[in-house]
């Protein structure tokens, strides 16, 4: 028997559940639906209040009986089966879904929603201690001369009444209000905005004012999915243009602006021509890249003379763990042929450290790498890199897991592939490392089973982590110098993640600075600076020209541990940069601004972020600011009992001898010969 969540309805304060049932056997008078939420495993059942017939039953729940207080968690996912219990046996199957509903609001601080897994399971997820702050929207769009808005107007089946939509200036603070006077669908409303009333030259923000049981109340308007699909340009009479923009934190901005002249359009036209020549580029890249497949199918054999080649991020880089190898092979066995693979962005780095090296995607980088016997990488290689049998791959990997890697990711939003792609090349490519280094037993468990990988693992620790064990304090003075920050100010340091979804082409990503950088100068500037670690793809997209005072972008700076050293504090939200720098001590706030969506849609995590975290949460940027005073006044968290729970289950094992035990296997393999 199957059984399908079909329907929902609302009824007097009530949700009605609808399933409909497939190959029924037997009586449904033992029936009822059990609910079992996935963290905590309470369960809930609930009898089978009506059947329409022999296939179709409605169950009645009451939302509020389905989230509970508990500090450490305000999501409750629920599992739902049904239970049937015969005369012989009992049955009990998982109800799948084909139901997904919108958000909706149970108070001013939570919501309900009904999806599924990506099994096609039914899910009633709960979400409690969201921000008072925000009213969740279901549509904004331009129209040739209205700005118009769709929302709910009820919560948790109470209307909401006399309802006023504001723009704010954000410039001078100057409000227009508009009341609700239309309903699009029983339950929704409607509104709409004269796009001539908008001010020129203007941001503006919106929100939202109603009555709640007696209760005034105003929030900022939000929407959580992507502009994607609906209206968000109008142009106006006069060359003005009107935008719509969602901000990190989901809020909307209505921008109008004058539109290009005649001249700006000109020279705009001008620039299709570097349109011609990123096609001319691509066209040459695609040829390049039929010239390597080709040059990877010559034989080749090995050099006579041991050599290893070195690789970071894909070239991007001579850094991180194999930067650490490659110094103490030069320190110790200086007779042996060591060459960076690089992007040709490295290649002055090389040249001031005496480094040897051969850029990529280069006849040269073909035969050296095909000739090597060692590779050592701390990321994947192209799939079209051809591994001679020869060739011992040591991948030292970049980080432990937070979130899922992967096998284990089961919808890749990243341009220019596919999710059966992605795992397959991933398979593919993982089954090529003949060693993988491993920082503890809880990462050594995931890349068995996200890598699908079998062969040696070495649980040695991350040898980039060496530096923050073996580093003094002259010498963390000296970095500092180094660097430029001021030595008599604390240094706290953003190291957000890269967000599969900030991409806003191929080729093109998108960020912005979750929080204001004049609030912090009020709060902090005098005796603090704030030093930035931004993904590569993305710290080309930010500003901080304003800033130089006491903002530094380390987004290029080749060696992270350096700024783990000077920093007195680190923020964070999904990166796992907060693992390695959990072995100095100290204290490390998370910023999760978008949680629920980057954890709902997005790549989801292993550990549970809510209870398993080294530092505090902030949910806001006020929560964030509080946070980070309270954090500079206990810079020491070796007495912290949750934070050395987190350190001896991941950093224990790290001796500050972790390049050397990689040394030490190569040579193993080179004396087995």
């Amino acid at each position: 028997m199957r059984a399908i969540l079909s329907g929902v309805h609302q009824k007097k304060g009530l949700q009605v559940l609808e399933f409909e049932l497939l190959d029924v056997t037997g009586s449904l008078e033992q029936a009822y639906m059990l609910f079992v939420e996935k963290n905590s495993l309470a369960s809930i059942m609930k009898p089978i209040t009506k059947v329409l017939n022999h296939n179709i039953v409605r169950v009645n729940i009451d939302a509020q009986d389905f989230h509970f207080d508990m500090a450490d968690q305000t999501e409750f996912e629920w599992q739902i089966f049904m239970v049937n219990n015969g005369i012989d046996h009992t049955n009990v199957i998982q109800v799948e879904s084909e139901y997904l509903s919108d958000r909706h609001q149970l108070e001013l601080t939570s919501y309900y929603q009904f999806n599924s897994d990506a099994q096609g399971m039914a899910l009633f997820n709960i979400r409690t201690h969201q921000s008072d702050e925000d009213f969740m929207i279901n549509s904004v769009n331009l129209t040739d001369t209205d700005l118009e808005l769709t929302g709910y107007n009820k919560i948790n089946g109470i209307r909401i009444k006399n309802q006023r939509i504001i723009l704010r200036n954000q410039t001078n603070n100057g409000k227009l209000e508009y009341p609700v006077s239309k309903k699009m669908f029983q339950g929704m409303f409607t509104v709409s905005i004269p796009l001539t009333d908008i001010p020129q030259n203007s941001v503006g923000e919106l929100y939202i004012k109603y009555n709640l049981e007696g209760n005034e109340i105003t929030q900022r308007l939000i929407i959580s999915k992507s502009l994607s699909g609906q209206s968000t340009i109008a142009q106006l009479p006069g060359n003005r243009m009107i935008t719509l923009e969602k901000r990190f934190d989901n809020g909307i901005l209505v921008k109008e602006f004058l539109g290009a002249s005649l001249l700006q359009k000109i020279s705009a036209a001008g620039g299709k021509a570097h349109g011609i020549i990123d096609v001319i580029r691509m066209v040459q890249d695609k040829l390049n890249l039929a010239r390597m497949r080709f040059l990877f199918r010559s034989g080749h054999s090995p050099y006579e003379n041991t050599t290893i080649i070195f690789e970071s991020f894909g070239g991007r880089q001579v850094g991180d763990s194999p930067y650490a190898i490659y110094k103490v092979f030069k320190t110790l066995y200086p007779g042996i042929n060591m060459i960076w693979s690089i992007d040709r962005s490295q290649k002055s780095f090389c040249k001031q450290n005496g480094i040897a090296y051969v850029v990529r995607r280069t006849n040269k980088w073909v035969r050296i790498l095909e000739k090597s016997q060692f590779w050592i990488s701390n990321a994947r290689f192209p799939t079209w890199v051809k591994k001679p049998n020869y060739v011992t791959y040591i991948q030292t990997w970049h980080g432990t897991p937070l979130k899922k890697l992967g096998l284990d990711i089961e919808n890749v939003s990243m341009p220019g592939t596919t999710t059966a792609k992605y795992h397959k090349n991933f398979v593919r490519e993982a089954n090529r490392w003949d060693a993988l280094v491993s920082p503890n037993d809880y990462s050594t468990q995931i890349f068995r089973s996200a890598f699908g990988f079998n062969n040696q693992i070495l649980k040695i620790g991350y040898p980039r982590n060496d530096e923050l064990i073996n580093t003094n304090p002259d010498e963390i003075v000296a970095i500092k110098e180094q660097l430029g920050i001021p030595l008599d100010k604390k240094v706290v340091m953003y190291a957000p993640t890269y967000r599969d979804n900030q991409f806003a082409e191929k080729g093109k990503y998108t960020f912005e600075l979750p929080f204001d950088l004049d609030d912090f100068r009020k709060s902090f500037g005098d005796d603090t600076v704030l030093i930035l670690r931004m993904h590569y793809l993305i710290s080309n997209a930010l500003d901080i020209s304003n800033y130089s005072d006491f903002v530094y972008d380390f987004s290029n700076y080749p060696n992270i541990s350096d700024l783990y050293l000077v920093s007195d504090l680190l923020i964070t939200d999904y990166s796992s940069v907060f693992f390695d720098y959990a072995y100095l001590k100290r204290p490390i706030l998370f910023y999760p601004y978008d949680y629920h969506l980057y954890k709902e849609e997005l790549r989801g995590f292993y550990l549970n972020y809510e209870k398993d975290l080294p530092g505090k949460i902030a949910g806001n940027s006020k929560e964030l600011l509080a946070e980070i005073n309270h954090a500079l006044a206990h810079p020491d968290m070796s007495a912290n009992q949750k934070f050395m729970n987190f350190y001896n289950r991941f950093c224990a094992i790290n001796d500050g001898l972790s390049s050397l035990k990689v040394v030490n296997y190569v040579m193993h393999q080179i004396e087995s010969v």
